[in-house]
């Protein structure tokens, strides 16, 4: 059986492509690719809709690691979500991040207008971690170590 040789990235469609990429970055992430414009037989092939084009962003952490795709679909339109969506509710959630310093970076989101989904929780002595729903809905889990 074929195995896994690293994991690459993970993606998220979203409506303002540049508003997102703009949350991302001043989270801390950096633009790794693009905006990039993607359409053709690969595309169309790969998603399975016809006549398709879409709008890439790729952003990293600093360190490197597992990328954030970031896409907008000009053709066809997308499909909105729930913006509103419960930690309960099937599908991808949240993407994950550790921080340095969990405090500041809620402070600096919520002086951009992005609040907690719920408050800040502490497991066994040893991460502080918050939810906040960002733009467009998606939800950010923000993790300090700490002990």
């Amino acid at each position: 059986m074929p195995s896994i040789r690293r994991f690459d990235h993970v993606g998220i469609t979203v409506a303002d492509l540049e508003q997102v990429t703009a949350f991302f970055v001043a989270l801390g992430l950096r633009v790794d690719a693009g905006p990039t414009v993607v359409e053709g037989d690969f595309l169309d092939t790969v998603i399975g809709i016809r006549d398709s084009r879409t709008c890439i962003v790729m952003l990293r952490a600093p360190q490197g690691g597992t990328s954030l795709e970031l896409s907008t679909f000009e053709q066809p339109q997308h499909q909105p979500g729930s913006p509103t969506a419960v930690a309960t509710e099937l599908g991808l959630r949240n993407v994950a991040f550790e921080v340095d310093d969990l405090d500041a970076v809620i402070e600096q989101l919520a002086t951009d207008g992005y609040g907690l989904v719920g408050g800040v929780g502490e497991h066994e002595g040893t991460w502080r971690m918050a939810y906040v729903r960002g733009p467009e809905g998606i939800i950010v889990s923000l993790a300090e170590r700490i002990g």
